[in-house]
């Protein structure tokens, strides 16, 4: 049977047969299929706790009958995490929540092999961008599953007749958080969401360990520079942001902070790093990574202040980090010098590198976080989804966190996957723990 495409963009999509019905899909190129292939069965072996909730799902059925619409980054993972909220009965479609971060392969793949409808194509412009996120709702959904939070706001702008479809949702990531927290505290928000984003199997992992590490991996690739011996400057010393400076001290840079929380700056301190504020660090930094979730981190007054040749990257969910229309202004001449580096050249001479557009720099030059730690983030995803289901009658319409039995089976899940045994408490212990008795 022969797959529907919609033509949103000037980029053909190619015809091909898929297993099962017929799926409405635009993708780069549906012969990249084999590829993606590959690719999501290699993520796959490192996702062992997705696997047994997959497991599970599929023979339990929890979504039965309810319509998902997933904005996403189009990634491996992501392709484990959509099979496996169709094993559990969902109809799921899916769309990229970055214009540079979807892997064609795997899109491909997800539409060919698996029959789910993918609306995403590495590079898509703006109106293509929000045209996909249009195309994924048209399964009038019943459950959202955002990473940023812009399928819920176009709900909430653009098509309000969706609504009262909409039971629940599940956000992913800090950026997203904010947005719906500051909705639920307007009374705009008109369903219950889940932050996933607050889960401690989520934020303490993917956020630390998952960003820091990709983002040092989307640099390198980028640039192919060498980071020992050079200033490292990071913007904001959140999880992400914790992370970032982590991975780049441990490849020899030094490493400054910014910040504007002094409890954040008081830590980084602690932990080693120099803070001072963008407008020293501006002088000194070879290299600039923003982690704020925050708008114009970096502006015009610090691109003034640069070296000759500094790195400007974002590692936040939306390339507003930096003010780029800024520096387009303050430039004569943009130049791209290799893949994902452009090159502005300041009336002055002097140039300033920019990695990836601005955009998500581990996603836009590299594959984003390695599948083991995504594993636990998209089980919390799953199990959320699942959650939200059961209980959506019950709950109101503002941010939930992720329920702590929730966030400890999927950390006991990894454990046992990874081979670690736990102590278990003694009844003596218990006994001491419950009591105020008990002391000295």
């Amino acid at each position: 049977m022969a797959v529907a495409t919609r033509n949103l963009m000037s980029t053909p999509v190619r015809k091909k047969k898929a297993k099962g019905a017929q799926v409405p899909c635009e993708v780069k190129d549906l012969s990249l299929a084999e590829k993606g292939r590959g690719r999501i069965e290699w993520a796959g072996r490192s996702m062992p706790v997705l696997k047994q909730v997959h497991e599970r799902f599929a023979k339990e059925r929890p979504l039965s009958g309810l319509r998902l619409a997933a904005c996403l980054h189009v990634t491996s993972e992501t392709a484990n995490l959509a099979m496996a909220l169709k094993a559990g009965g969902a109809e799921v479609s899916v769309c990229a929540s970055n214009p540079l971060s979807t892997q064609d392969d795997v899109a491909a793949a997800m539409v060919v092999d698996h029959g789910i409808p993918v609306f995403a194509i590495k590079g898509e412009d703006h109106k293509t961008y929000y045209g996909h996120i249009a195309s994924a709702l048209e399964n009038k959904p019943n459950l959202t599953m955002d990473d940023g939070a812009d399928v819920v706001s176009v709900l909430h702008s653009e098509r309000k007749d969706l609504l009262p479809n909409v039971i629940g949702g599940t956000e992913e990531t800090t950026t997203g958080v904010i947005r719906l927290r500051a909705m639920a505290r307007d009374g705009v928000l008109r369903y219950p969401i889940v932050a996933v984003n607050d889960a401690l199997t989520k934020h303490l992992f993917d956020n630390r360990y998952g960003t820091g590490q990709s983002t040092i991996d989307g640099i390198v690739r980028a640039t192919n520079r060498l980071l020992a011996g050079s200033l490292f400057v990071v913007s904001g010393y959140g999880w992400c942001g914790r992370g970032v400076a982590m991975r780049a001290k441990g490849m020899g840079a030094i490493v400054v902070v910014t910040e504007v929380d002094p409890l954040r700056a008081l830590e980084a301190m602690m932990d080693g790093y120099q803070v001072m504020p963008m407008a020293e660090a501006a002088k000194l930094g070879d290299f600039f990574c923003t982690v704020t979730g925050d708008t114009h981190v970096i502006r015009k007054e610090h691109f003034e202040r640069m070296k000759d040749g500094a790195i400007v990257a974002n590692s936040g969910h939306f390339n507003v980090e930096l003010d780029l229309e800024g520096l387009r202004a303050m430039s004569k001449d943009v130049t791209t010098l290799r893949e994902y580096v452009e090159q502005y050249t300041l009336r002055s001479g002097k140039r300033i590198i920019v990695l990836g557009e601005g955009r998500l720099v581990n996603l836009a030059a590299a594959e984003g976080h390695p599948s083991s730690v995504m594993d636990m983030s998209f089980a919390n995803q799953a199990l959320c989804s699942e959650w939200m289901a059961k209980n959506h009658q019950k709950l109101q319409r503002q941010v939930y966190s992720v329920p702590s039995e929730i966030d400890r089976e999927i950390a006991r899940l990894k454990l046992k996957a990874m081979g670690v045994g736990l102590d278990k408490l003694t009844p003596e212990q218990k006994k001491y723990l419950e009591s105020w008795e008990l002391g000295t």
